[in-house]
């Protein structure tokens, strides 16, 4: 199949088209010509108003409910609105059923034919069935194709473990995924710690149930001279922990959902079980310090942290409620509410370096990975956009900026406006 992309600015700064507005032909998934006018006939011509293209998008931590759980969200759909949202590669997380912690279920998630251009990068479990008491089997899941091993909102209970994790990836350069939530800090807790919870009545988790489990994975990493992701940062003191072990030299990368970026615990007055979040949405001085954190590097990349949640569990009460929020759909539009353009889409392309995926280029003769978008629209995100299976959306009639025409990967073409 020939696509031409007309008068798209690209942005890559490690791409010799860098602020270029160019035309881009792709022929049968690969690049071969870019230049500033390309005449020739094409099956489909992408032409929109003020179009940009990227390498294509990339998200560190996404649910989607098959195996097991199809009633939330199916790999079919899944990846259908990951692509119609700009993702061209995903990490899923191993909240399946059976879990992730084997070759035959990671089989049957790698080889998994769509027709939609996004790509699945599967997390497998640090310990069997997610239990925490007996590790994976890394080397043969790695093989295996698993980019990374953590229990999905699960702490590493045993500091032995967690230990002898990051002593034994080191043979492959794996990476080990270690949830910031002590357990028994963190018991009943339903959001943040302060002056809203007691307004509200609500149970609530303290900001060290997060900070000394992080301090703890900072010293063990020491000790190992290994590697880790803390994922899902949510309070002022995990930023300063952090920075201090990045001056330090430790190798040690973070993420932030983009739910604690936008939100505050105000929000929590509706009790709208949306909002039940972990890590739970913390207050104003939190997240603006969060945003610093993005801007300064201390926090390496924003996560969807997309997780579709079946309405029984989760349009009930707030107690009772399952906690997550469905967000691939307006990840790119709220983060280009917070964020200059070129950082947004740094943070939507760069964290293929911490799982060890090879980076894209717009350049002649690579492979196509595009993702082509209009950063300037202005829309409100209404519950009858939404794509994804489950409706749990902490963000909706929400303004986004921001409009994804489509994207292209595996020489698989996503544009729906065709």
């Amino acid at each position: 199949m020939k696509i031409l992309l007309k008068k798209s600015t690209v942005l890559q700064p490690a791409s010799s088209y860098h602020s270029k507005t160019v035309d881009i032909l792709i022929v049968d998934g690969k690049i071969t010509n870019i230049s500033e006018n390309i005449n020739t006939s094409c099956e489909v011509i992408v032409s929109e108003k003020n179009m940009h293209v990227s390498s294509g998008w990339f998200d560190s931590s996404v649910c989607f409910g098959e195996p097991g759980f199809e009633i939330r969200e199916t790999l079919e759909n899944g990846l259908r609105t990951s692509s119609h949202s700009g993702f061209t590669d995903i990490c899923l997380q191993p909240n399946t059923s059976p879990k992730i912690d084997n070759n035959s279920i990671l089989s049957f998630l790698t080889t998994n034919v769509s027709k939609y251009p996004c790509k699945i990068h599967p997390i497998a479990c640090f310990s069997i069935n997610g239990d925490g008491e007996k590790m994976t089997e890394f080397s043969d899941l790695h093989k295996g194709g698993a980019v990374a091993f953590g229990d999905f909102l699960k702490p590493i209970k045993n500091p032995n473990l967690l230990k002898s994790a990051l002593l034994y990836v080191q043979s492959f350069d794996g990476l080990i995924i270690s949830i910031p939530r002590d357990p028994y800090l963190n018991i009943d807790g339903l959001v943040n710690e302060g002056v809203k919870s007691t307004q509200l009545g609500l149970s609530s988790v303290p900001s060290i149930a997060e900070t000394i489990q992080i301090r703890r994975d900072i010293s063990i990493v020491e000790y190992t001279e290994g590697k880790l992701h803390i994922p899902y940062i949510s309070c002022i003191e995990s930023v300063e922990i952090i920075r201090n072990a990045k001056n330090k030299g430790l190798n040690i990368t973070t993420s932030v959902p983009i739910a604690n970026l936008i939100l505050n615990d105000d929000v929590l007055d509706s009790f709208d079980s949306n909002y039940k979040l972990f890590p739970p949405i913390r207050g104003k001085e939190d997240q603006n310090k969060l945003k610093e954190a993005v801007l300064d590097g201390t926090i390496d990349i924003v996560t969807s942290h997309h997780q579709p949640i079946n309405s029984e569990l989760k349009q009930i009460d707030f107690n009772s409620a399952e906690y997550g929020t469905i967000s691939l759909e307006t990840m790119f539009g709220l983060l280009n509410k917070i964020f200059p353009i070129e950082k947004v889409i740094n943070l939507l392309t760069k964290g293929r370096d911490i799982f060890n995926i090879k980076n894209p280029k717009i350049e002649i003769g690579e492979k196509a990975c595009l993702t082509f978008f209009d950063p300037s629209k202005r829309d409100v995100f209404t519950a009858d956009k939404i794509l994804s299976t489950s409706k749990n959306c902490a963000f909706t009639d929400m303004e986004i900026i921001g409009k994804v025409y489509g994207c292209i990967n595996d020489n698989k073409f996503y544009y729906p406006q065709n």
